[in-house]
């Protein structure tokens, strides 16, 4: 793939001759690289659609049974309004399929870089894939499987009206009317070895007659083993890419993506006094800020871990400089820090996170991902999130003490135990705040203040209306950040940039 600082419409239109030819299937394995050139602005569009493409799928995965009406209903929207393909645009949609293509590629560069994120990018692309695969017509399902060379016949009525009773007793989950509108393949006994092995398949003539709703395992397996080599392979030639300065940034921030709003601008400055802080703490934090601010209470301290991740919090959610400065003064000096050293090590500090001294850079607070992705704490540190960085243990013990139900707790800890860090976050809101369904993706600790503060101040009436709010206002979020996405380097990008020279400052202990 071949970058460029401008790309005119014009050249899509001299390759019109060529468009069937360059994608002749809304589906792929991915297999070729695209060697088109783009411009630096649509290569960071196009990845961030994606991204926000496979957190709904990964949302969708935990929320809803995989293939059910609500799952496919959802996922399909998400498809339409991003403008990747869909069922709707089958046969005519080579933007779509331009899109879907690069922003791969774009994503595997970005998603190679550790083992924890190739496990993630590969999970939600093949959930992606199982989705677009059973949204195709017959037809074009027998299409893609000839394109990815699994050339699996269709079995003919005539024969599979033959063979009925055999396919109903040797294919578990099928009844006789059920096998007579299921689609048959036949495929050769090397790619339905699980399936024979499980004795779910019939067998004749050395071939196994698979239902469609097995066939997707096949396809997937076949996925998974191509994409995991690609992966591997991409991230042995990551440093030649890396070389370039323009990209580097770009796909660093990527891994570590938040595509919501920064919170940068608070509505709420100076409307929340320090005396509601506690309450506020036991109400409306997400457990990583409650875990920040027991401690802080608890220690009259916090490491600089804590203080950037808990600081720019609180500014989010309307702490003025002013009160700021008093909240973490009268804190420290209850401990071992008095007054003149906290004036001269910490303060500046404090007033260097408003913008108000260095660089004066408004610096905006943590996302989820940068909390789970980068700076995990050691030990005597209690920043980061409990959900990603807590033992199993401690974490049970944690949520037993803030009366979450056991049913709610075990919960919990099968999404972590699933590496849904951010959807344990949302269930903890539900089982906070008595709803069951918050109507809208975690992805920011100010978020979960802000929904928090909203439903409690709606009581039962907006208890009800919350999930249209919540998707409307995601719907807006979303919107918010693709026009903030159409700049050359996003400006949460630069933010992490400037964010290594506030680190200085914090770390006196």
């Amino acid at each position: 793939m071949e970058f460029s600082s401008s790309r005119t419409r014009g050249k899509l239109g001299r390759l019109a001759g060529h468009r069937r030819e360059l994608y002749p299937h809304s589906l792929q394995f991915y297999l070729e690289p695209p060697t088109e050139n783009i411009s630096l602005v649509e290569f960071e569009t196009f990845a961030i659609d994606r991204l926000k493409l496979l957190k709904v799928v990964e949302n969708l995965g935990v929320s809803y049974v995989k293939g059910s009406d609500s799952y496919t209903t959802k996922l399909e929207n998400e498809l339409r309004k991003l403008k990747f393909p869909y069922k709707a645009l089958a046969e005519d949609d080579y933007e779509a399929r331009r899109k879907d293509h690069i922003s791969h590629f774009i994503l595997r560069l970005a998603y190679c870089q550790s083992e924890e994120l190739r496990r993630w990018f590969l999970q939600q692309e093949m959930d992606l894939l199982r989705y677009r695969f059973n949204e195709l017509t017959d037809s074009l399902r027998q299409k893609f499987l000839e394109h990815v060379n699994l050339s699996f016949e269709a079995v003919s009525e005539d024969v599979k009206n033959e063979l009925a009773n055999e396919l109903c007793a040797s294919t578990p989950g099928l009844s006789m009317i059920k096998v007579k509108e299921q689609m048959f393949y036949k495929v050769g006994l090397v790619d339905a070895v699980d399936l024979f092995r499980a004795r779910r398949v019939f067998i004749k003539d050395g071939f196994a007659y698979v239902p469609l709703k097995e066939i997707d395992a096949i396809v997937l397996n076949n996925y998974r083993t191509k994409l995991s080599k690609a992966l591997a392979l991409t991230a042995r030639s990551l440093p030649s890419v890396q070389s370039d300065e323009r990209l580097q940034p770009l796909l660093n921030h990527l891994s570590h993506s938040y595509v919501g709003p920064d919170y940068s601008v608070q509505k709420n400055t100076g409307k929340i006094s320090l005396e509601q802080i506690d309450a506020l703490s036991v109400k409306s934090y997400p457990l990583c800020m409650r875990q920040l601010h027991k401690a802080l209470r608890d220690n009259h301290h916090l490491r600089h871990g804590g203080r950037m991740q808990y600081g720019l919090f609180l500014k989010g959610i309307g702490l003025t400089l002013e009160q700021a400065l008093e909240f973490w003064k009268k804190e420290f000096i209850r401990g071992k820090v008095d007054a003149d050293k906290f004036d001269k090590g910490y303060a500046y500090s404090i007033r260097h996170n408003y913008g108000k001294e260095g660089k004066r850079t408004d610096y905006t607070p943590y996302s989820c991902m940068k909390i789970i992705m980068s700076n995990p704490p050691s030990q005597g540190d209690y920043h980061g999130c409990p959900f990603r960085h807590s033992d199993p243990e401690l974490l049970k013990q944690k949520l037993q003490s803030y009366k979450i139900p056991p049913s709610g707790i075990t919960q919990i800890l099968e999404l972590v135990k699933g590496m849904h860090y951010q959807l344990a976050c949302q269930k903890y809101f539900e089982l906070t705040h008595d709803v069951d369904d918050i109507g809208f993706s975690l992805n920011h600790p100010n978020q979960y203040f802000a929904e928090s503060q909203r439903l409690l101040s709606g009581g039962r009436e907006l208890k009800k209306e919350l999930s249209n709010s919540g998707n409307s206002q995601q719907k807006s979020n979303s919107q918010e950040s693709m026009n903030s996405s159409s700049a050359p380097t996003s400006s949460n990008t630069a933010a992490d940039a400037e964010l290594e020279g506030l680190e200085a400052y914090f770390t006196e202990d």
